[in-house]
């Protein structure tokens, strides 16, 4: 059975779009990623899916590294996304061989993620000016992001029914359209609502023309706070406090490794980090290790230099 490069790769993306309910973000990656895959078939003359070997396969993987320039972290993720593109063909009996089975990824090194000091992370939140209308939003954005582990994307999306500062918990809105539930710590809450009573209403009368956005956290004209600006906040922050390198994905970071150190159970934690597998998770046990070993180091008698 003849499978064209280019319907196939569309009833794929269109299988992971209805049936996966994936982010767009997800989604422009796999296109993007299998446009690669596209354009090199158009390269080597392959126009038919079934006519795709372990070989080539191979052959396509050092071209991606090659030609493309791609990390080999980016090319795992690509070879990730050429794989599921044949094991669903093959679901769909459109192929009867999937050549992808001994497909091999390039290794990456492990990038433990970094995590700030609790110092470090105070220091940043009281960068914030209290008496300022922008000053308690980023206030309240950053104790969010740090008291509950949320990726920046579920805090820009949050809306105030998800908040229950008398339960002093959270509704997330993750990946994939799930959701988790998720302790509030009492000083993101006190952030959370000083910034609701004393700065959410002047941002929202700052909207010129229709309402303001129902979102939680506004920008200075009463709309959503975007990504790109929520991440501007976060560096402000950082650079007031003196520190170098920090993203909304650090609070994130810290939240987690912060947790582990005090003693949390690795599987509670990724529940609240709404990680799908607890190997994602198990990264951050090994952040708590070093810290270990390196105040092991600092404190034993005989600890080896």
């Amino acid at each position: 059975m003849a499978v064209p490069a280019d319907s196939g790769v569309e009833a794929y993306l269109q299988h992971v779009i209805v049936e996966k309910g994936l982010s767009p973000n997800t989604i422009a990656a796999y296109r993007r990623d299998l446009g690669r895959f596209q354009r090199w078939l158009g390269e080597v003359g392959i126009k038919d899916l079934a006519d795709v070997t372990a070989a080539n396969l191979g052959q396509f993987v050092a071209w991606a590294s090659r030609e493309e320039h791609l990390s080999a972290t980016s090319v795992r993720r690509v070879v990730s996304s050429v794989r599921g593109l044949f094991k669903y063909l093959g679901a769909e009996g459109m192929l009867l061989v999937d050549p992808t089975e001994d497909l091999s990824s390039p290794s990456v090194p492990l990038r433990l993620p970094k995590a700030l000091s609790v110092t470090d992370t105070v220091a940043m939140v009281e960068s914030c000016d209290p008496n300022t209308v922008v000053g308690l939003r980023d206030r309240a954005l950053l104790e969010f992001l740090y008291g509950c582990g949320a990726r920046i994307s579920e805090a820009v999306t949050l809306t105030p029914d998800a908040v229950d500062l008398d339960a002093r918990s959270v509704l997330l809105r993750g990946k994939g359209g799930k959701q988790r539930r998720v302790p509030l710590g009492s000083y993101a809450c006190e952030a959370v609502e000083a910034y609701l009573v004393r700065s959410r209403p002047a941002l929202a009368q700052a909207r010129k023309s229709g309402k303001a956005a129902a979102e939680v956290f506004l920008n200075a004209r009463g709309g959503a706070l975007s990504r790109q600006s929520a991440w501007g906040i976060v560096s402000a922050a950082a650079t007031r406090a003196g520190i170098a390198d920090v993203s909304p994905h650090t609070l994130r970071h810290s939240f987690a490794t912060h947790l582990l150190e005090g003693g949390a159970d690795v599987r509670v934690v990724q529940e609240l980090l709404g990680h799908a597998s607890v190997t994602t998770t198990q990264i951050y046990t090994q952040v708590s290790i070093d810290r270990l070993r390196e105040v092991y180091a600092e404190s034993h008698p005989r600890a080896l230099s």
